[in-house]
């Protein structure tokens, strides 16, 4: 027989397995809820391209996983869509060179540029300009000879479409001697070189490099001798920036890690000036190498994307100043809207600008 007092403490006992399980599940809720907010999900569009080694290190080393980022890089072919991809929704952070495309797309509010990715700068191997072995056997061994020459791009309207036009410029000939081939993508415009089918292009380093070091290509000069400049930037959406900033906070600080993980093991200097092997090469150009070159032997890639390692601001800090006259140049050639006003495309409150 079971006492009155027996059945209250039954009854107390049952009350507190319940009080107990109930605690258990708002625990497991709110566990889960700190979980799926650790792990926010971030998709970031790239070129396979030493230009990208930031984010790549950001990846691997784990910086926008301790950030509560779960980051997926996808690869594409060339600069246009990478901006395209942000505007749309389907990417939340891009790094690439800045296009007439681009600073269209931001003009209409999508774009927010946030910092810095390549510069061309005089102290560092950047874009190389390549001729063709024909065109080269023909008598193109220099800049000043690109004149009533073909000439290999992306797109019109592109960063290279900037550089050559930049570059012709500076060298005092007509940028519209130069005859225009929008191959739409940097892989075309290596086979079109390679084959002959165009006479020049400009490309960067961890590519002109090796079609040079190969035989398949003549360097006949550098875009840092005539224009150095920001080359492109780190960008996201307007929406990221205006309702999820803190995630975009998140996304800086690890990308400026790997910022400063390149600089160290890939533009490390000595007192001369040249390039050397810091304690922390090794490990960059092992990260790098799973996206770039990654095909290749570690013993034939390595090389290339040390060559390739172009130069990136301290903290990524944006050149505003020369992402304004970029903009000029494109609309004073007509592929820039009369109305795009960098100001209200570029922010600067997440990194401070290298000029003003």
């Amino acid at each position: 027989m079971v006492s009155m007092r027996g059945m209250a403490g039954a009854a107390r006992l049952a009350r507190g397995s319940v009080v107990a399980l109930a605690m258990g599940a708002s625990a497991l809720v709110a566990f889960g809820a700190q979980a799926a907010q650790a792990n926010e999900k971030v998709d970031i569009a790239a070129l396979a391209f030493v230009s990208s080694a930031p984010l790549f290190i950001a990846k691997e080393k784990g910086y926008l996983a301790d950030e509560g980022l779960d980051a997926e890089i996808s690869i594409f072919q060339a600069a246009q869509p990478v901006a395209v991809a942000i505007a749309s929704g389907d990417a939340d952070f891009g790094v690439t060179a800045f296009t007439g495309g681009f600073f269209n797309l931001a003009a209409k509010g999508a774009l927010k540029v946030i910092g810095a990715q390549l510069h061309e700068d005089p102290g560092y191997d950047g874009s190389a300009i390549l001729a063709s072995n024909a065109a080269f056997e023909a008598g193109l061994t220099s800049v000043d000879k690109l004149p009533g020459h073909s000439f290999a791009l992306s797109q019109v309207g592109s960063s290279f479409h900037y550089m050559i036009g930049n570059v012709a410029e500076k060298a005092g000939f007509d940028p519209e001697s130069v005859s225009l081939k929008p191959l739409q993508s940097v892989p075309n415009m290596i086979g079109a070189l390679k084959s002959g089918q165009v006479d020049s292009m400009i490309i960067v380093p961890h590519i002109a490099k090796p079609l040079a070091n190969a035989g398949a290509a003549h360097i006949i000069g550098w875009v840092k001798d005539y224009v150095p400049y920001q080359v492109g930037g780190l960008f996201t959406s307007t929406e990221n920036v205006e309702e999820n900033r803190e995630m975009v906070e998140k996304f800086v600080r690890a990308y400026q890690k790997g910022v400063a993980d390149y600089r160290a093991a890939l533009l490390a200097t000595d007192a001369d000036g040249k390039l050397v092997e810091s304690d922390t090469t090794q490990e960059i150009l092992e990260i790098v190498h799973k996206y770039v070159y990654a095909n290749d032997p570690a013993d034939k890639a390595y090389p290339k994307i040390r060559n390739g390692a172009m130069f990136i601001t301290e903290e990524a800090k944006l050149d505003v100043a020369d992402v304004r006259a970029q903009v000029k140049w494109y609309q004073d050639r007509g592929f820039v809207s009369a109305d795009a006003d960098p100001a209200k495309f570029i922010d600067t409150s997440f990194i401070p600008a290298l000029t003003e």
